[in-house]
């Protein structure tokens, strides 16, 4: 189960969407992550906690003619880029 840090917070500014770490978190991580709309979308179902594969899944519905191959290599590569804020250390089932 992947599932984001506590600490880790998306907000939204306008347009934008960006993680910023609060408390425990900001004293290992200072700055932020910015977010495009698919980023945002993940990161929600991750504050859930959901699999890999149900990201994959996620991302399927949501990109009509999108294969898994792409979606899967997509969704790794986003879990790679924040794996800083995943509670699994951020490994990629």
């Amino acid at each position: 189960m992947l599932k984001t840090k506590p600490g880790f917070l998306l907000r939204r500014l306008g347009d934008e969407s960006m993680v910023i770490a609060i408390g425990e978190a900001s004293e290992s991580f200072n700055g932020m992550i910015r977010l495009n709309s698919t980023g945002a979308f993940y990161w929600e179902l991750l504050e859930q906690g959901v699999t890999e594969d149900q990201l994959v899944a996620k991302t399927l519905e949501r990109f009509e003619g999108l294969d898994e191959a792409t979606a899967r290599q997509d969704v790794r590569e986003f879990l790679n880029t924040i794996a800083l804020a995943l509670d699994n250390d951020g490994a990629a089932d």
